[in-house]
């Protein structure tokens, strides 16, 4: 068994990280992704480099480091979509899926015979998800999305950086891995109404939609009082402290999430005072006083090294944490237990297996596989059309010829 959606089987028209890292967790899960890639171009990001991977000597490969991590658990046939000979093999293979994938622009897919309308006459079981910048109504439908693009519409540029410096977007590109996760989860329910019902459907995620969506609180307050959220660097809208503090050496996270833990913080930091002032004594004046609160507690931070804080303030269960760099993040003892780096031989690599991020997803019963390395520009062109519509040699050589594949 490969996972727990081993047997489902999905036609991959996605490209760049949206829609392909919703695959990429449908295939870590088990169903077979068919990665449907243009002729001698392929998905954008084989270009987004460098970085490559490294071959065997430690020099580039042809495979983009920002390809390889989203595309694992694929297999890459080309296919010429505007040619009426693609159209109609996509079709033929589409016969033999349970759900399509794409993140085409709105209506791009219609020009070609493969919109959901028509697919879903002709495959009534099939579960068509779309995965665009502003989905599929609206006056904004027909507009491309892009993640930075996504990041200051949808408000979350507007929450984030320094009181009084330049909205600043997220360090990686969360618009799209959020979009990909809900269609993920979207899809996985529209599996279980095809279970039940024999039925398909359309599912229209949009980036912007999941980029409100996870607005969360900062959402919700503004909802709540009308007024607009202001930059707070790293400190939190409603909970003080809970942010970045310095130290003799450096900085560390501390979150203080109630008021015994601040009791304790106060018991392990020295500064026990502090809890007869009126300023510090709750969550809701800590909040009101942050400033004060602030700079009161920078004071204290900066009198040990961070070592010493993460190592007292954990024998106090006080909340805090390193500031890792990513050299760190993947030397650390955690990320090492629980295998969230793994190697996976790849073919343009010269025998140097490729070091990809792992899976978060533990399940005890159906644990995530890794069965494919990220496909090379159509990989399994040929093994894929012999095995799904019985071509033969010729018959693939004749369509390649022709520009078909």
């Amino acid at each position: 068994m490969n996972g727990p959606l081993d047997g489902l089987k999905v036609f991959d028209l996605t490209r760049i990280l949206a829609g392909p890292t919703c695959t990429q967790i449908l295939g870590d899960l088990g169903a077979e992704i068919i990665k449907i890639e243009r002729p001698e171009v392929g998905d954008d990001t084989r270009n987004f480099a460098p970085p490559y991977l490294p071959d065997n000597n430690g020099e580039d490969s042809s495979e983009s480091a920002y390809f390889a991590g989203a595309n694992r658990n694929k297999r890459s046939i080309t296919l010429n979509l505007s040619d009426p000979e693609g159209q109609a093999l996509a079709k033929k293979l589409l016969a033999d899926c349970d759900i399509l994938v794409e993140n085409f622009k709105t209506g791009t897919l219609d020009k070609y015979g493969l919109g959901f309308e028509e697919l879903h006459k002709e495959f009534p079981r099939l579960i068509y998800c779309s995965v665009t910048g502003f989905g599929q109504t609206g006056p904004y439908a027909n507009r491309p999305g892009y993640d930075a693009l996504i990041q200051g519409m949808g408000g979350v540029m507007s929450l984030t950086g320094e009181p009084e410096g330049e909205p600043m977007k997220v360090g990686v590109s969360i618009a799209d891995i959020m979009s990909g996760m809900y269609a993920g989860v979207s899809i996985l329910a529209a599996v279980r109404h095809q279970m039940l019902h024999g039925e398909g459907q359309h599912i229209d995620i949009s980036m912007l939609d999941t980029h409100v969506s996870w607005l969360a609180n900062q959402g919700m307050s503004y909802l709540a009082t009308g007024e607009l959220p202001t930059r707070l660097g790293n400190m939190h809208p409603s909970i003080v402290p809970y942010q970045v503090m310095p130290s003799a050496d450096g900085y560390f996270v501390l979150s203080v999430g109630n008021d015994p833990t601040f009791e304790r913080f106060c018991k392990a930091a020295g500064c026990e005072e502090l809890l007869q002032d009126e300023r510090f004594r709750t969550a809701t004046e800590r909040v009101r006083n942050r400033d004060h609160v602030t700079a009161t507690l920078n004071d204290v931070t900066r009198q040990h090294p961070a070592a010493w804080w993460l190592t007292e303030l954990e024998k106090a269960k006080v909340g805090c944490g390193a500031i890792n760099n990513l050299e760190q993040v993947f030397a650390d003892p955690q990320v090492q237990a629980r295998e969230m780096v793994i190697e996976m031989d790849h073919p343009a690599t010269g025998g140097k297996p490729a070091k990809l991020i792992a899976s978060p997803i533990k399940m005890s019963a159906t644990p995530v596989t890794y069965r494919h390395a990220p496909p090379t520009l159509g990989q399994h062109t040929n093994e894929v059309l012999k095995e799904k519509l019985s071509l033969s040699d010729d018959d693939i050589a004749a369509l390649r010829d022709k520009g078909v594949v």
